[in-house]
């Protein structure tokens, strides 16, 4: 098991209730989350979407008054990865925080690459929520 872990922040103007409150959103996921660029749908209560490994189904944590997006990603081969995610209110407006956790075989190059597509999806979403909310 990997002990290696980078959190990945960006600094968005726009409120954290603002930002939490879209970026929870499922059918939203798609236009920030790049790995579910595909689409996402809704079958029987449970959220599935299209991403570059097949099928995955997401599992948002339930509402909370603290910015909490943790969600649990289950692959196609029935591994479920934890993604902890939040939004906390930092002055006027807000800071994403999202811990990438290098998995056990993951090799460095990959694990920089999670990281880069973190950073990338995290700018995203600033982009649209900073555009929605000037």
């Amino acid at each position: 098991m990997s002990n290696e872990a980078v959190v990945v922040t960006q600094a968005v103007d726009v409120p954290a209730d603002v930002v939490y409150a879209f970026a929870r959103q499922m059918d939203k996921l798609p236009l920030w989350a790049s790995g579910l660029a595909k689409g996402i749908t809704q079958r029987d209560g449970e959220w599935f979407a299209d991403s570059p490994m097949g099928e995955v189904k997401v599992a948002m944590a339930p509402a909370n008054a603290f910015g909490v997006l943790d969600h649990d990603v289950t692959l196609p081969n029935g591994v479920s990865v934890h993604n902890a995610f939040r939004v906390t209110p930092c002055g006027d407006g807000s800071l994403l925080s999202f811990v990438v956790i290098r998995p056990a075989d993951a090799s460095a190059q990959s694990f920089e690459a999670d990281v880069a597509h973190v950073r990338r999806d995290l700018a995203a979403l600033k982009q649209l929520v900073e555009r929605q909310h000037p």
